[in-house]
């Protein structure tokens, strides 16, 4: 059975404040305007009534969305400098700079981007999150991390939407990848670029980090060799950006309807020359802020004597319902009660005799990402079928009889499906392929091995990187299992 809080075991109060979050999601996006949401008898708004701003190359009328601060443009207000202060709306109220609880500062982050961002441009921003996650799971973690509270679970997808965009998640530390860091790392003239290269790969290269297998309720398991970090080495923007892109493909390692992972910190050899509390911080933040309900337990793996006083200082940032999911185990015994005995990996002990050996990135493997035309008629399909969903919440909303609720909630589901599929047809043309595609953890079409250990073929991987399909439509027939952290 499904988690609580899921899509499956939602109870009526839990199905009723995700209702209330899409209704403001709608609005801050510009699907919904406040008239609408204040009168939910209405009936939606045709996607084909809310006006027309510009075509597509095919020649599809672009649907204009007229929000709740009535901008008639698409850009940020950077590139419009149109004040908008007297609009407010019920998605500000409460919302203070200065709360005491606001440990990451996520109010001010959610209200300058309302302030400097056009409705239109947060609706696009908010479906690049999503990618292959069920629309309906992603806004749900957001409630769970927030007990439920729905003003500030629409605080904390926003912030964390803008937080993506300013660390450029997407369009840079995901779409450039390994291969872009190993020809940087040669090629490069500037020495500062080579070295933020170098440093992002030695991080990979060592095994400080690595994904491997599932625990015994399915989560799967990243693990953190701890003594194979020395403070000062690499400099915390390649330590951030590390962290962001291992947390990032991870994520694509979920199935269905695990959501969540386990994360070992192995102790093994533990000095204070390893203790590094700033890459440490980022990581939290990240979990906290960034990745909400996406720890299902964590492991302390041997911890020494020495670390009882760090731990002190670390509980003490951590968010209580963090803290209670880290567990400390001293030997395989206590290991086997979250791992498979058969699956613990010979550096914990175990039996597993895989090690971690780094494959490098093959040059020429993510030529799909050249093929622009490809790209952006897969993109065009999916805004159709972003707005095909945004049409149906619409209705789920403003429709009263149960029976026909349900209906239009399984249409939904369908709708989301075939987002799931599609985003896995596009994923070679938006994603660099990394280290788990190579080995043959993450499969085409988003199926996951963990426990693949393959050695690809250098001509074989790069010719089937090189060659460009004829386009799939977003619902083409393809194995999905995965399932998004965010």
């Amino acid at each position: 059975m499904d988690l609580p809080g899921r899509l499956g075991n939602l109870t009526p109060e839990q199905e009723e404040k995700m209702f209330q979050l899409w209704k403001l999601l709608l609005q801050v996006s510009g699907v919904m305007d406040d008239e609408s949401t204040a009168e939910a008898s209405d009936a939606p708004v045709p996607l084909e009534a809310r006006g027309t701003s510009s075509t597509t190359e095919s020649g599809k009328p672009k649907k204009k969305r007229l929000g709740i601060f009535k901008k008639k443009d698409k850009k940020d207000k950077k590139d419009n400098p149109q004040p908008a202060a007297s609009e407010k709306t019920a998605a500000l109220d409460g919302v203070k700079d200065d709360d005491p609880d606001d440990k990451y500062g996520q109010n001010k982050q959610f209200r300058d981007t309302l302030a400097n961002r056009s409705p239109e441009s947060i609706r696009e921003s908010i479906w690049t999150m999503v990618k292959m996650d069920h629309p309906d799971q992603l806004v749900l973690r957001f409630l769970r991390a927030r007990k439920w509270d729905v003003q500030k679970a629409l605080v904390m997808l926003i912030s964390t939407m803008k937080w993506r965009q300013d660390v450029k998640v997407d369009e840079d530390i995901m779409a450039r990848g390994e291969e872009w860091a190993l020809l940087e790392e040669r090629n490069a003239t500037d020495e500062n670029s080579k070295k933020f290269a170098r440093d992002f790969l030695a991080q990979m290269r060592l095994g400080k980090s690595f994904c491997r297998g599932v625990d015994k309720a399915g989560r799967p398991i990243s693990v953190i060799r701890v003594r194979l970090h020395k403070q000062g080495e690499q400099s915390n923007e390649s330590l951030e950006r590390y962290t962001i892109y291992l947390i990032e493909t991870a994520r694509m390692m979920l199935v269905q309807p695990v959501d969540t992972a386990c994360v070992i910190f192995d102790m093994t050899g533990f000095s204070m020359a390893n203790m590094d509390y700033t890459p440490l911080k980022f990581m939290i933040q990240c979990f906290e802020a960034n990745y909400p309900e996406s720890l299902g337990v964590v492991l302390v793996h041997k911890a020494p004597w020495i670390f009882q006083g760090i731990w002190k200082v670390i509980r003490g940032w951590l968010d209580p319902v963090v803290a209670s999911k880290v567990n400390f185990t001293n030997n395989f015994k206590e290991m086997a009660e979250f791992v498979p005995a058969a699956k613990v990996s010979k550096d914990l002990e175990g039996e597993d005799e895989w090690t971690y050996e780094y494959v490098e990135p093959i040059i020429g493997e993510n030529e799909k990402m050249k093929d622009t035309t490809t790209r952006d008629k897969l993109l065009e399909a999916r805004d159709a079928l972003y707005e095909e969903y945004e049409q149906k919440t619409l209705e789920w909303i403003q429709e009263k009889d149960t029976a026909k609720r349900a209906a239009i909630k399984s249409e939904r589901n369908s709708i989301a499906q075939k987002l799931r599929e599609g985003y896995w047809v596009l994923d070679p043309y938006v994603r660099a392929r990394s280290y788990y595609d190579r080995v043959g953890v993450l499969k085409p079409g988003g199926a996951v091995n963990h426990y693949a250990s393959e050695k690809p073929s250098v001509n074989g991987t790069a010719a089937a990187a090189s060659s460009t399909p004829a386009v799939a439509e977003p619902n083409a027939t393809t194995t999905t299992t995965a399932d998004d952290v965010d």
